[in-house]
């Protein structure tokens, strides 16, 4: 039996459907997987007048077209085109074609990979095609093939492959890392967009309010929370409040308020966190009032923050891979805090340790009790629970830094609250 991993084919037109079904071999290799052909679409072969036939044709193509399947149904024109694509990638083992065993495939040719790219864009939409390029690369071995220029032309960039290039960075030759670098850029500068503003909004007024004192000048009274602490002294026959104690913002300054550590393991696991914690920081770096440090690890530990101002100069600084000694790397950040109550480290691992794991939680717990605001993220990208030691993140837990994935849309409230110190918003899935 064979099918997809979670693939869904969508084409403009009228009449929509979502179809799951299996495809059947009768040889000697079994396989598993489902093709999901969901979306609308105009069929162009022999007609949708007859809603029996459209049925069959459906399944038809999430089938495959195997004689075992059952529909007896032939395409033709755009089906067949759209069929033959998804047959590349997830046809290995299809029926004997001409007295031979058909053996499906995109080849070792850059050519024809570079083709069948480009049909894929043609007959799915871009969250289809990042999914079949993930396919392509993990089911038929495609990640040397991104080495070529013409072929990374040809994908369509998203967070996962700026991950898989930076896992072959080494092995990049010079005529290829240009295009590369042009390829990371776009996804960099396309997170940049959602991300930044809204993350410099929230950040902007948790560092105000944290930053309120006590003894405020006119302009600066936050009268809000001036009434709402001076209520018991509300006067009804003046129909007024006392005031007896202000509350206000700390005059805005040029002066540094809070300090950040982004700490990132860089194993392989973890490469789409790489990119968003990337993005971060190097929008956290932007902000005059954050101090933003960005320190990456495996077995060893790189202190990349002279290269914050450019987020791709950040990745391309990154080794995907190798081991990981999470206590070596808070050894490092921890020698670099200079003011432990307004700092806040970020620790994003899925903390599969192996260096001295009873060192990594006394240290965490230095830090702690020294006023550190200590956040343990096991990743920050859009996939759900990642894997995670669940041993190291109960013990971290169980000192006050409860450990939980978190999404880029949640991370700037997470560090809102780090930094006005209160309860971190741990999403229900942990």
């Amino acid at each position: 039996m064979m099918t997809t991993d979670a693939t869904a084919a969508t084409d403009a037109g009228t009449g929509t459907g979502t179809n799951t079904g299996t495809r059947t071999n009768t040889g000697t290799r079994t396989n598993t997987g489902t093709r999901t052909n969901t979306g609308t679409r105009t069929n162009t072969g022999t007609g949708t007048a007859d809603p029996a036939r459209e049925r069959l044709r459906r399944w038809r193509l999430v089938l495959g077209g195997e004689a075992a399947d059952g529909t007896a149904c032939a395409l033709s024109g755009r089906d067949a085109a759209m069929d033959g694509t998804l047959a590349a990638l997830y046809g290995k083992g299809d029926r004997p074609q001409s007295g031979r065993e058909r053996s499906a495939g995109l080849g070792a040719s850059a050519p024809s990979v570079a083709r069948w790219l480009g049909d894929i864009r043609t007959y799915f939409p871009s969250s289809v095609v990042q999914v079949m390029q993930r396919d392509a690369i993990d089911r038929l071995g495609l990640a040397a093939l991104l080495l070529e220029p013409e072929m990374l032309e040809a994908v369509e960039a998203d967070v996962h492959l700026v991950g898989t290039l930076l896992s072959l960075n080494k092995a990049m030759p010079e005529t290829t890392k240009e295009t590369a670098r042009a390829v990371v850029r776009k996804v960099v500068e396309d997170l940049e967009k959602r991300l930044a503003t809204r993350t410099r909004a929230t950040l902007t007024g948790a560092l105000d309010r944290s930053a309120r004192v006590s003894r405020p000048r006119h302009h600066d009274i936050d009268w809000n929370r001036t009434i709402a602490a001076n209520l018991k002294n509300y006067l009804p026959e003046y129909r007024t409040v006392v005031p007896e104690r202000l509350v206000g913002y700390g005059r805005a300054s040029q002066s540094v308020k809070k300090e950040v550590v982004l700490c990132i393991d860089q194993s392989g696991s973890m490469a789409a966190s790489v990119v968003y914690a990337s993005v971060f920081g190097a929008v956290l770096a932007s902000m005059r009032s954050i101090d933003t440090r960005l320190v990456v690890f495996d077995t060893a530990v790189v202190d990349l923050t002279d290269q914050l101002d450019d987020p791709v100069d950040v990745l391309f600084g990154t080794q995907l891979g190798g081991g990981t000694d999470i206590n070596r790397a808070l050894a490092y950040c921890q020698s670099q805090i200079t003011r432990p109550a307004e700092t806040v480290v970020v620790l994003i691992s899925d903390l599969y340790e192996g260096g001295i794991r009873n060192e990594m939680l006394k240290r965490v717990a230095a830090m702690k009790a020294s006023g550190v605001q200590f956040v343990a993220l096991l990743a920050l990208s859009d996939e759900g629970a990642p894997a995670y030691d669940r041993e190291h993140a109960a013990a971290l837990a169980a000192l006050g830094a409860p450990a939980f994935a978190c999404t880029p849309d949640l991370f700037p409230e997470v560090m809102a609250a780090a930094i006005e110190k209160r309860p971190i918003p741990v999403p229900d899935t942990v």
